[in-house]
């Protein structure tokens, strides 16, 4: 898993304009998956998912790394840690301050709310501060998600 940080505001309601917020406590040091562990994970996610370029998700979630960290236990940053993202509710990262928009949203995070948030969060969800502009596109939107589901824990059903 990469332990770096992203601002692809993926998610899960970035912003509090650069406000950081307590860390979470350090989780038990988790081996991270093997390449043949990756590709059997991305081969079982759901279409369009499986057929995904997980290097350039990877590529794309450079824009994410300044602001998002992806490692179980890491940091949140000016937006919540991602992992464990996918099957959460939205805004419940206890040790992060959300934007009321997102701390009100009401739904749980799945690739259909990701992707509708990387395309245009501020559309999407309207009050939130995030200042990531969007992901226009959809491949690159689906490369992502795909990468986040692999990098951040997602257990396929």
């Amino acid at each position: 898993m990469l332990s770096v940080v992203g601002a692809c505001a993926l998610l899960a309601g970035c912003g509090q304009g650069g406000e950081k917020t307590a860390q979470a406590p350090a989780a038990p040091a988790v081996p991270e998956p093997t390449d043949a562990e990756k590709q059997a994970l991305l081969a079982a996610l759901p279409a369009p998912y499986n057929t995904a370029d997980l290097a350039n998700g990877k590529q794309k979630f450079g824009m994410c790394r300044s602001c998002h960290t992806i490692v179980p236990g890491g940091a949140n940053m000016t937006g919540p840690n991602l992992h464990g993202v996918f099957g959460r509710k939205a805004g419940e990262v206890a040790s992060y301050k959300y934007s009321d928009a997102v701390t009100n949203a009401g739904f749980v995070w799945d690739a259909a709310h990701l992707d509708k948030w990387l395309a245009e969060p501020r559309t999407f969800l309207p009050g939130t501060k995030m200042s990531f502009a969007g992901l226009k596109d959809p491949k690159d939107r689906i490369d992502l998600i795909a990468f986040l589901k692999v990098e951040t824990g997602y257990k396929a059903p």
